[in-house]
């Protein structure tokens, strides 16, 4: 044996055995409590996970039948979040436990919440660990507990008080910008906002009041569809059936290219669906082929559908604790009973069918579409066939794609994290390729300005040789189920021509693939605009006034640069800018119906009204 084998082995003693608390070990492996930590530029960030758990609890209360409003007030300046409702409030004697003491709470008791969303007494005992403050507040007849903590560790227990205020329970906190935690993160509205309609949605009866903002749904999925597209894109009206503990709703566009799905559990956006999903894409297709009499492909029926499915089910089995995808196989806790897919299979036959056949006009469209459908297909099969053949021998020695080891489409405990830079030229592809990591980031590298594919056809995509190699480095041409990165990331120049393959790149997914952006995938990465240093000290600023603050911060002799492109930076310093700190600005679409109008207008053939808008929003910099 060896010297250093035999210190290997002698190293390893008790000292190294480590007991961790409850919140220590939450801070520890956060990952393993909220999904990812993030700075709030994506919608799975861990900050608005904390903002969903919170509000998870009180989506339980009103499910049994205790409170119909819910108030979530969010400070975008102090990132204070505040979460009040009207249920049952904790019970008094348990308010600390039930936020401080993991396995802790009444959802382990099925008939106190039935069909609830958090089930692991986890929850909010992760908002308590990762927030630098953290209050909670339970009203029950008349008298009230207030407990107070930072980080996990208790800072304030009041004894009962005498109140006039409503049964229900109050939470505020503000996520720890620690840089271990989440460091520098910000909320975006959009996201939240979205959070907080689809619980309405999901929720008939319930009111959320959102900073100041009345949210209330009248037709449940049907009202999420619309608020996700142009009811003028959808070609029948939005088919809208539901059982006893199933719903769905769904119709077909011309603007989708494969098939874009909204999934629930208990009222959990189920975003990697699950057994209930693919029960409904099954069922759905199997109606159909019944209904029409003929065996069409089920990639014909399901292309350009839109579609919106929520399941309520006691004691859901999850994939992991941001409860992302439903594991349930039978509908019953124990495992018995009939199964989930049987379940959702038999509701979608009997209601659609009988819809079908009493609205001719709808069953019409629907074989309209999947006709037109497999004439598309049918049409294209030679040219993607050819164009699959030339990605395969080229992917063998593609020198545009630098893989990363982890794909969103594994089970890696990275898979969130993956990522693919698209650069334009060598320079700049290779100073991310030399400093990025080799395990989660992978970069694809542009020639030069892509083609516009605006008004193209999906012809388009796979005879252009770098838009094909692109999307197959996707892996999205038939659907989104195998997308091999979770952030594509648009990584040019920030001067004219840099943003000329932003508006480029985006015009080709939005015209094909605007699941992807719809889906929050696609973002533009910031990068510093001056470096400011002296002796000492460097500083990366991405704006001017960063720049000015930076300046006056190390004073004296001090050296500016401005960077005019990628290549100017080195690996060295680019890795901090692609690495815990990256600075990401996420493609975020309210309604389809506004990317036909801003994608005519910007990428589409010169008008008199696109020349005026340049000539009155025209600006001048001068460049030292």
């Amino acid at each position: 044996m060896t010297m250093e084998e035999q210190n290997n082995r002698t190293d390893y003693t008790e000292d190294n055995i480590k007991s961790l608390d409850w919140s220590e070990h939450i801070r520890l492996r956060p990952g393993m409590y909220i999904g990812k930590l993030g700075d709030g530029a994506s919608a799975d960030d861990g900050v608005y996970v904390l903002i969903k758990e919170v509000i998870d609890n009180s989506i339980d209360e009103f499910t049994m039948g205790c409170g119909k409003v819910i108030e979530v007030d969010v400070d975008f300046d102090t990132k204070r979040v505040r979460i009040r409702d009207y249920g049952r409030g904790i019970p008094l004697s348990k308010v600390v436990d039930c936020v401080s003491k993991m396995n802790t709470g009444a959802k382990y008791d099925s008939e106190v919440f039935q069909k609830s969303v958090g089930m692991n007494g986890v929850g909010t005992k992760a908002v308590n660990a990762l927030s630098s403050y953290f209050k909670v507040q339970s009203i029950r007849d008349g008298q009230t507990k207030i407990a107070e903590f930072q980080k996990g560790q208790i800072v304030k227990d009041d004894p009962l008080q005498p109140t006039d205020l409503e049964n229900g329970t109050c939470v505020e906190f503000m996520p720890d910008n620690d840089p271990r935690i989440f460091g520098k993160y910000a909320f975006i509205d959009d996201y939240i906002t979205k959070m907080i309609w689809r619980y309405v949605c999901l929720n008939k009866g319930l009111t959320i009041k959102y900073n100041g903002k009345k949210f209330y749904s009248k037709n449940g999925l049907k009202d999420l569809l619309l608020s996700s597209m142009n009811e003028a894109d959808s070609l029948y009206p939005i088919i809208h059936l539901s059982e006893e503990n199933f719903e769905f709703a769904f119709t077909h566009s011309d603007k989708v290219y494969t098939e874009e799905h909204y999934s629930f559990v208990n009222g959990q956006n189920t975003t990697q669906g699950g057994t209930h999903l693919a029960g409904f894409r099954e069922a759905l297709v199997k109606v159909l082929k019944e209904f029409y009499k003929k065996d069409y492909e089920p990639s014909d029926i399901r292309q350009g559908l839109v579609a919106a499915i929520s399941l309520r089910i006691k004691e859901p089995v999850f994939e992991s604790q941001t409860k992302t995808k439903l594991g349930s196989t039978n509908m019953q806790p124990d495992g018995s009973g009939v199964a989930v897919k049987t379940y959702i299979a038999d509701i979608v036959r009997r209601t659609l069918d009988d819809y079908l056949h009493i609205n001719s006009e709808a069953a019409d469209a629907i074989l309209q579409k999947v006709v037109r459908n497999e004439k598309e297909r049918k049409g294209m099969q030679s040219i993607r066939k050819l164009a699959k053949e030339s990605a395969k021998k080229v992917s063998l020695t593609n020198k545009k794609l630098r893989d990363c080891r982890v794909h969103y489409n594994s089970k890696d405990p990275r898979r969130l994290e993956s990522t693919l830079f698209i650069t334009e030229g060598d320079s700049a592809s290779g100073s991310i390729t030399k400093s990025r990591d080799v395990n989660t980031q992978a970069v694809f590298s542009l020639r030069g300005k892509p083609e516009n594919s605006y008004g193209k056809s999906k012809e388009f995509v796979y005879r252009n040789e770098e838009l094909n190699l692109l999307h197959n480095a996707l892996n999205i041409d038939e659907d989104m189920d195998n997308l091999r990165y979770n952030n594509v990331v648009i990584a040019t120049d920030a001067d004219v021509d840099g943003m000329h393959i932003r508006m480029l790149l985006m015009t080709f997914f939005l015209r094909f693939f605007p699941d992807l952006v719809k889906a929050g995938h696609v973002y533009i990465l910031q990068t510093p605009l001056f470096r400011v240093r002296n002796k000492k000290q460097t500083l990366y600023c991405y704006n001017e006034k960063e720049r000015d603050e930076a300046a006056e911060k190390l004073r004296g002799n001090v050296e500016i640069t401005r960077f005019k492109g990628l290549g100017e930076i080195s690996s060295d310093e680019f890795r901090y800018f692609i690495g815990k700190d990256i600075r990401l600005d996420p493609i975020i679409l309210n309604k389809e119906s506004s990317v036909g109008e801003v994608l005519s207008f910007f990428m589409g053939s010169n008008s008199p009204e696109r020349q005026e808008y340049i000539i009155q929003n025209l600006r001048y910099e001068d460049i030292d």
